[in-house]
């Protein structure tokens, strides 16, 4: 089978993998047939990997798929040769305090395909349990199925956001994930939302998601506008979706007395600066977020449901054998790219 391998930092090889074995008890093997690429992704290809995870050469990323099923274990029912699916990266063990919980998503024995030594989704085949797959609707293509996993990490953010109808927002980072974010704030019922992004196409998509107000870090002080907007109160909810540069702090900054901030964005940096006494002052709830917890079949609903409102993110597709070049266009930000998905 096709899998395409980050060998080194900045480079991808392209190689034929014996065939997989058959599924499992339990398991289907799936024809992965498109792949979202994620800012992890391009951590992982830039940095050479993620604040302290760093990259174990080599090694197969991807973790935003949707495939078609080839083959059912024994024990599978409900699935059918030939059916669509989203496929999720996370393989719980379901046993242990976290999962017994519900923290699914800080399992102790968490597997997530795309990480050091968990082969991801950039290859042609893959085993998975059957718990991992969602029928895709039918009104829903497979590259549209891509989008499922950043959703359902906006809408686990979603949680400690706790927009109430008529508060404000601010959102660091137009990316997908804050491109999620601003959609998701206003179907919540975010009466404004600012989003602070430095690239001019990010604004137009950011506006188009929803946003009310898009501002240039380059040309305006966000925190400064952000305060003057609010008559010195600031937004109820900074989600911070870059976490670049001092993003983390400004969204502490430009947030209102016992208001919220959540970090959804990942910092390339192992230990990041933190405006503490500001924190502590305005009595901040501050959050962080480690991606979805269980949320993916909310999100392919609301997909399916309303696809206008989210769809729009994405904009480019390429076949993945041209994913050096495109991973060399994502990291430059060329061409307008929203999010861009590879196919198989």
């Amino acid at each position: 089978m096709l899998v395409a391998e980050l060998s080194q930092l900045h480079r991808f090889n392209l190689t034929e993998s014996p065939s997989l074995p058959d599924p499992a008890p339990g398991e289907i093997q799936v024809a992965v047939k498109s792949v979202g690429i994620c800012g992890s992704d391009l951590h992982y290809f830039q940095e050479g990997g993620i604040g302290d995870a760093r990259c174990v050469y080599p090694m197969v990323l991807g973790h935003e798929p949707a495939g078609v099923v080839v083959k059912t274990g024994p024990g599978v029912s409900g699935w059918s040769v030939g059916d669509s699916a989203v496929l999720e990266p996370a393989v719980y063990c379901y046993h242990c305090e976290f999962c017994m919980t519900g923290h699914h998503n800080v399992c102790a024995d968490l597997r997530f395909l795309s990480t050091p030594g968990e082969p991801g989704f950039f290859r042609e085949f893959v085993n998975l349990p059957a718990e991992n797959l969602i029928p895709l609707p039918r009104n829903l293509s497979l590259s549209e199925g891509t989008l499922v996993e950043p959703f359902a990490i906006i809408l686990h953010s979603m949680q400690f956001a706790a927009v109430k109808p008529g508060e404000t927002a601010l959102v660091f980072g137009a990316g997908p994930i804050g491109l999620f974010t601003i959609a998701a704030l206003k179907l919540y019922g975010a009466r404004r939302v600012w989003a602070v992004e430095p690239l001019a196409h990010r604004r137009e998509l950011a506006k188009h998601l929803g946003a009310d107000v898009v501002i240039d870090p380059a040309q305006v002080d966000p925190v400064r506008q952000v305060l003057s907007d609010t008559g010195q109160r600031g937004v109820d909810v900074s989600i911070d979706c870059a976490s670049k540069g001092n993003t983390v702090n400004q969204s502490l900054l430009a947030t209102r007395n016992a208001g919220r901030v959540v970090i959804t964005g990942i910092p390339s940096e192992e230990y990041v600066q933190l405006a503490f006494h500001v924190l502590r002052r305005k009595e901040l709830t501050f959050f962080s977020v480690r991606r979805s917890n269980r949320e993916s079949h909310t999100a392919l609903q609301l997909l399916s449901d309303m696809p206008q409102r989210f769809v729009p993110i994405l904009t480019h597709s390429e076949s993945i054998s041209k994913i050096q070049p495109v991973f060399e266009r994502c990291q430059s930000y060329e061409e307008g790219i929203g999010k861009f998905v590879l196919n198989f």
